[in-house]
């Protein structure tokens, strides 16, 4: 895999201070997509086990609330593979942190419907996932005034309790503090 960018202290994808990580490749190639670069595979710098470290030693400082995973497209099959030891790590190391993903596939029909039982990964990311933004970008759906999403079509998912409900289950910024431990 490789990835575009990590942008550290970012405040724009995701509550409070993230990292965010852009990885490369992606097959939706949204018309009006802000990233277009990285729909290509091999855009930018090989993401190798010194990238992931690093990553992991840069989110030790405290003003972090958590990592947003996006791109390019961190739910292909392709980058899942990739990711998913990093989410492991992550999970592990700052389970106080929360995660974000954006992705455009539809968390119901694609990432529960076919993906789950025949891409051994997603099933592994999703369970390490707070929070999923999902849906295509829709340039004729364009909305500014959304909290972290850029067109009216697209979801904000909480993960944990959508898998334990069996239906999506919108996340609700007000109940949801920026980092978990913020609400215990």
């Amino acid at each position: 895999m490789y990835y575009a960018e990590i942008k550290e202290y970012d405040i724009a994808n995701g509550p409070g201070v993230r990292l965010s990580f852009f990885v490369s490749g992606c097959t939706h190639h949204c018309r009006g997509c802000f990233n277009e670069m990285t729909w290509d595979f091999h855009y930018g710098t090989p993401y190798t086990k010194e990238t992931e470290d690093h990553i992991l030693d840069l989110l030790s400082d405290s003003a972090y609330t958590g990592m947003t995973l996006l791109g390019g497209e961190p739910m292909e099959p392709v980058n899942q593979r990739a990711l998913l030891p990093l989410v492991k790590r992550f999970r592990e190391r700052y389970p106080e942190k929360t995660l974000w993903i954006f992705t455009g596939y539809l968390y119901d029909r694609d990432l529960l419907g076919r993906m789950w039982d025949t891409v051994p990964e997603t099933k592994e990311i999703l369970s390490r996932t707070d929070v999923l933004v999902d849906g295509e970008f829709m340039e004729e759906k364009k909305d500014i005034t959304l909290l972290y999403k850029g067109s009216s079509n697209q979801r904000t998912i909480d993960v944990q309790k959508s898998l334990k409900a069996g239906t999506i289950v919108g996340w609700d910024p007000g109940e949801v503090s920026m980092s978990k431990t913020a609400h215990l």
